[in-house]
């Protein structure tokens, strides 16, 4: 008599119990765009529900997150003044080291994550100086180091290169440990595509470019295997961490990275990402809360040890909740 293997019975404990994937608050980060100026809380309309903060309000972004457990904050920076080599961006008193500031001094249990790049810093609105009217990478490592070091300084403790130059990620490990910034990590975009799922945030940041695209410096959606070239390089230059970027439509490439990637592997759920769930939830087309849970599944499964998103702290509740 042939007897056939019997499926698991999924009674909702015996489902919990034995779950491949498990999401957890510590893994999530929430990207914060701070602008210039005090008193200042501002909606983004082409991301609903996101804000831009002052430095001075900041503090009341980092409350909300404390108390649903996320712990972990990513900010960008937008100037009142941009010139052609982004100067802002490692200014001393710059928007971005003004917010770290308060930031620690209020939350000094929250890690503080900065975004190490120009675009938002840059009249041009690109990810560099430019010679001839294109990126010129080897003078733009030199600033985005500056920047990092900058930051390191006022309460960064990682930073993240997101510019995609060739060489960035050992200029700023040399440039931190010389200033003896020995503790502060790299968390390296280092798959980061040339994706047109960064609308939204380019209207949040202001940093849409002036002329042209980003496509001679960010990879090209056709290729998967530059990914590993990619991610091997930034190690070998001491990146502590890994991104592949954007998130859900490059499962594949996370997967393969992930495989290949001897340090963590951070996945960001992208702006496009966000607005387009929270249009459709909007509009009563999908299921907000079980889509965005879904979506994070995805990528953890996929291999995201580091999980970037703008539905971090609701994605925080729903995880102690247990709907995920």
């Amino acid at each position: 008599m042939l007897v056939r293997p019997r499926r698991l019975r999924r009674t909702a404990a015996i489902r919990a119990m034995v779950r491949e994937t498990r999401l957890s608050p510590s893994m999530l980060v929430y990207p914060v765009f701070i602008r210039e100026g005090r008193g200042v809380v501002e909606d983004i309309d082409s991301m609903p529900g996101q804000k831009r903060y002052s430095p001075d309000e900041f503090p009341r972004a980092l409350e909300r997150l404390s108390k649903v457990g996320v712990d972990n904050v990513l900010l960008f920076g937008l100037p009142e003044h941009k010139d052609e080599e982004g100067s802002g961006a490692h200014a001393e008193n710059g928007v971005v080291q003004q917010a770290l500031r308060e930031g620690k001094k209020r939350f000094p249990r929250i890690l503080f994550i900065t975004d190490v790049c120009l675009c938002e810093y840059t009249s041009h609105g690109h990810c560099g100086v430019l010679k001839d009217g294109a990126v010129d990478n080897d003078p733009t490592v030199g600033i985005l180091a500056q920047t990092a070091v900058s930051q390191a300084l006022a309460g960064a403790d990682v930073v993240a290169p997101s510019d995609m130059m060739d060489g960035r990620v050992g200029a700023i490990r040399a440039a931190l440990d010389k200033a003896g910034l020995t503790d502060t990590a790299i968390l390296s975009y280092a798959v980061k595509y040339a994706s047109a799922f960064y609308g939204p945030f380019r209207e949040a940041a202001g940093s849409t470019p002036a002329f042209g695209d980003r496509k001679g410096y960010q990879m090209d959606p056709h290729n998967a295997r530059e990914a590993l070239r990619e991610t091997a390089l930034d190690v070998a230059e001491g990146a502590d961490m890994v991104m592949v970027k954007p998130g859900l439509p490059y499962l594949d490439v996370l997967r393969v990275v992930k495989e290949a990637s001897p340090v963590p592997v951070g996945a960001y759920c992208v702006s496009g990402e966000y607005s387009m769930i929270k249009a459709a939830a909007m509009k009563g087309w999908l299921d907000e809360e079980r889509v965005v849970c879904e979506a994070a599944l995805c990528l953890a499964r996929a291999g995201a040890d580091i999980l970037i998103t703008y539905h971090a702290p609701e994605l925080a509740g729903w995880i102690r909740d247990g709907k995920v």
